[in-house]
């Protein structure tokens, strides 16, 4: 049971809901198909085989589309109920069928088989040449059209797809060649730092530790020098942590016998203020509010706003009194750092890299806060920050522009707050910033509607010239019944085919033999009455000739 339901539903994943949509499918061209055996006056027995037709061609056209094709356009010769189904066939044969010239031939041999199978079933009633064109008509509107589109709408679909997965593998593989030229530049720079800086603190830190234990410094001297030594050691631990970071994306940690650095948050400014007033400085530290904890990327931005403001005071106002203060408010810190006007010209050249403050603007950004510096009235400097207490550290977003004009982002590393584990790059957060979607769904609707009224446009075409065909031929097939009497048995056959219709129509092909048995060696033709036929039943007038005269005329009944 199973190993049938598999092979029925074939490679296409099948749903209960896909399988109740088929048997919807199916039970409504099922009822529209009883409608029109219904008007065909079609025997009991033909129309439960239409209907069950209708049925299996539905169930097996994702399983054999050029089959049910070819079998569904011939059983619409000889069950009326088969003929809406074959839209259905047509569509999903133009899907399902794969390579141009299969689809070709299934699509032949299903004109092939309606053409000729209605030819053979219509042969008696119609002429040869109007069957093969009206039929080619509606196998065009009903099936080749519907194929044709159906074909276009998945070969745009598989094409989407393709150049969707080709644009992803792209994007991917550009985000990787970026990531890697980012980190070679950052192993450079981390190696550099190295090289340089820590040699030059390293030497800070041998010569001060030096001088510390030199004899003939005062005591003064020697705490400022001690101060020094603290401070190339602290230093040297910073620079470890950001060449670790730069090199591997996580921070380095300190050798176990080494000191470690002060902690860098809120409860370290007292620290630097106490490092400060021992280098001579006049530093005030002011708190106000009650205090409240902030994550760790906003309590870490606090310390390097109150460190960078108070390098800038050392540097550019040597000797001014700096107050630093600390206020609680309801939804964020404010820190705020300012100093009087220079007590003294400083002597020799001020060393800035004209970047501290920008830095700080970034880094407030970064955890949704803000920094604001600038000179006061009194001719000193004051820097701001306000930073919330709750938000985490935004991420760095770096925008990459793809081949199709479209951006995707790829989310980086958070700050110095991250997991330590953290990896430099998440790969399955990269994927869904790159999924996008293959179509929406409006325009798979849109597509959908205008090719069904197409289809409806160009079966209401061929059901239109079908109708002027018949009134056309309508002409030609009827008299009243004053024309049929006003003829006479005797009169020349020339004369009476004067006043009647030539009868060349597909209303009265074969008419002439329905009725009683026509007169030895007699030409008859017939046409139907225009006033006596009814829905069941047709009126027949039969005029019969034999050697140039009228023989016989007869009417009589015939079913439709």
């Amino acid at each position: 049971m199973r190993a049938g339901r598999d092979w029925l539903k074939g490679p296409e994943p099948w749903s209960r809901r896909v399988l109740a949509g088929d048997l919807t499918i199916a039970g409504v061209l099922a009822l529209l198909g009883l409608g029109a055996d219904e008007l065909s006056n079609s025997s009991g027995p033909k129309m439960l085989l239409g209907a069950l037709a209708v049925v299996a061609l539905v169930l097996l056209r994702r399983r054999l589309p050029a089959a049910t094709l070819v079998l569904g356009a011939a059983a619409s010769a000889f069950l009326p109920a088969v003929f809406l189904v074959t839209i259905v066939l047509g569509w999903s044969a133009g899907r399902r069928i794969v390579g141009v010239g299969r689809a070709l031939v299934a699509f032949v041999l299903a004109f092939l088989a309606s053409v000729g199978l209605t030819l053979v079933d219509q042969w008696a009633l119609m002429r040869p040449l109007l069957t093969v064109v009206f039929t080619t008509l509606l196998f065009l509107a009903a099936t080749v059209m519907p194929g044709l589109a159906s074909r276009y709408w998945h070969q745009r679909r598989t094409l989407l797809s393709a150049l969707q997965e080709r644009n992803d593998r792209l994007v991917r593989e550009r985000t990787m060649v970026a990531g890697q030229a980012r980190l070679r530049e950052r192993q450079r720079i981390a190696q550099d730092m190295h090289d340089s800086l820590g040699h030059q603190l390293a030497l800070i830190s041998v010569h001060t530790g030096a001088l510390e234990v030199d004899p003939s410094l005062t005591d003064r001297q020697r705490e400022a020098v001690g101060v020094l030594r603290q401070a190339s050691v602290a230093a040297m631990h910073e620079l470890r942590e950001v060449v670790g970071i730069l090199r591997d994306g996580v921070e380095a940690p300190a050798p176990a016998e080494e000191a470690q650095p002060a902690a860098r948050g809120v409860a370290g400014i007292a620290g630097i203020v106490e490092a400060a007033r021992a280098a001579g400085t006049d530093v005030r530290l002011g708190t106000a509010g009650r205090p409240r904890p902030l994550v760790a990327a906003c309590d870490h931005a606090a310390y390097r706003i109150v460190q960078e403001a108070l390098t800038n005071a050392y540097k550019h106002a040597p000797g001014a009194a700096i107050a630093v203060e600390l206020r609680y408010e309801d939804d964020s810190l404010v820190v705020e750092i300012a100093n009087g006007p220079a007590a003294e010209r400083g002597s020799g050249e001020v060393v800035s890299g004209g970047q501290g403050l920008t830095g700080l603007r970034e880094r407030a950004r970064l955890v949704g806060g803000m920094v604001h510096a600038g000179a006061t009235e009194d001719g000193g400097f004051r820097v701001a920050g306000v930073l919330p207490y709750g938000t985490e550290p935004a991420g760095l977003v770096e925008e990459v522009p793809d081949d199709f004009g479209q951006r995707s982002q790829a989310r980086a590393l958070a700050l110095r707050g991250a997991p330590k584990a953290a990896p430099p790059m998440d790969w399955a957060a990269l994927d869904r910033e790159l999924a996008v979607p293959v179509r929406s769904r409006a325009g798979g609707v849109a597509m959908g509607c205008g090719i069904a009224v197409a289809a409806v446009v160009l079966l209401v075409i061929v059901l239109g010239a079908g109708a002027v065909l018949l009134l056309g031929s309508a002409n030609k097939a009827m008299i009243s019944r004053e024309d049929y009497d006003a003829v006479h048995v005797g009169e020349f056959e020339q004369d009476v085919r004067k006043r009647l219709p030539d009868g060349d129509s597909v209303l009265t092909s074969g008419m002439e033999r329905k009725g009683p048995p026509q007169p030895e060696g007699a030409d008859c033709f017939a046409l139907l009455s225009a006033e006596d036929s009814r829905m069941t039943t047709d009126t027949v007038f039969r005029f019969c000739f034999r050697d140039g005269k009228l023989v016989e005329k007869q009417a009589y009944e015939v079913e439709q």
